[in-house]
C-alpha cells in the first residue's frame, strides 16, 4: 500500500474534465463547519458577557442568564467538536522543512509569485500555524473555562486563581478572534480555497499550484495497484 505522509485516505483525484481533486470528505466538511458556527456563537455569547456595552448579543440567546448559562456549554462542545477535527487532519498540519522555506519567502507568497516557493503537502505554514493556534488558544479557553464555571467548579478554585484564569481566558479569547480574522482573510485571498471546504473538490490546477506535493502523492497513491 502506498504511504500517506501528505494526504488523507479520502483525497483522490476525480475523472472528469477538467481534472479535479477531492480535497475534503464529506463528514471533514460538515465537521469543519459546525465548528465554525459553534465557534461564532461561543465568541459572540462571550463578548456579550465580557462588557457592557455589548450585553444586547444576549438577546441572540434568550437573554442574560440563558447565555451566562449556555456559553460555556457552548465552549465545551465546541472543543470536542475540535477535537474530532483535530484528529482528522493533525498529523498532516506537522511542522516540515519546507515550511521554513515557505517562511523565508513570505515576500512571494504575497505577491502570488509562487514558482519561487517549495512544493508542500496539503497544507502550507499559514495553514498549520492556524490550526495549531486553534488548538492551544481553545486548549488555554477550556482549562481556564473551566476554573471560572462557578456552577460546577465555585468551590474547587480559590479567588486569586479564578481572577488569573479570568485574564488567560479574555486574552485567548481575543487572540481566536485575531486567528479566526486571519483563517478567513487567507481563504478569501487564495481563490479556490472555499469552494475545497464547501464542495470538497479543487481543480488540478490549483492543487498543482499551490500543493504540489500533495498531488503528487494522491496521483501516485492511485497508480499504485492494491496489494494481493
Amino acid at each position: 500500500m502506498a504511504r500517506r505522509e501528505f494526504s488523507e485516505r479520502s483525497d483522490r483525484i476525480v475523472a472528469t474534465e477538467p481534472v479535479e481533486v477531492r480535497r475534503y470528505a464529506g463528514y471533514t466538511r460538515f465537521n469543519h463547519w459546525f465548528t465554525a458556527a459553534l465557534i461564532i456563537a461561543l465568541i459572540l455569547s462571550g463578548f456579550a458577557l465580557f462588557t457592557p456595552q455589548l450585553f444586547f448579543l444576549t438577546a441572540l440567546f434568550g437573554g442574560g442568564q440563558s447565555t451566562r448559562f449556555l456559553h460555556p456549554i457552548i465552549g465545551v462542545v465546541s472543543c470536542l467538536s475540535f477535537l474530532l477535527l483535530f484528529v482528522q487532519l493533525w498529523r498532516l498540519n506537522i511542522m516540515r522543512r519546507e515550511d521554513l522555506v515557505w517562511a523565508r519567502h513570505i515576500g512571494d507568497v504575497l505577491t502570488a509569485n509562487e514558482e519561487n516557493l517549495p512544493e508542500l503537502g496539503k497544507y502550507n505554514l499559514g495553514q498549520k500555524m492556524v490550526f495549531w493556534g486553534m488548538f492551544w488558544l481553545l486548549l488555554a479557553m477550556i482549562i481556564s473555562g473551566v476554573m471560572i464555571w462557578q456552577q460546577f467548579f465555585a468551590d474547587m478554585i480559590s479567588i486569586e486563581v479564578r481572577r488569573w484564569a479570568v485574564l488567560v481566558h479574555s486574552v485567548s479569547a481575543v487572540l481566536m478572534v485575531l486567528v479566526i480574522i486571519l483563517h478567513v482573510h487567507a481563504a478569501i485571498w487564495t481563490r479556490g480555497t472555499i469552494n475545497a471546504m464547501t464542495s470538497g473538490r479543487v481543480s488540478g490546477g490549483w492543487a498543482w499550484r499551490h500543493h504540489r506535493k500533495w498531488l503528487r502523492e494522491v496521483a501516485n497513491r492511485q497508480d499504485t495497484p492494491p496489494a494481493e
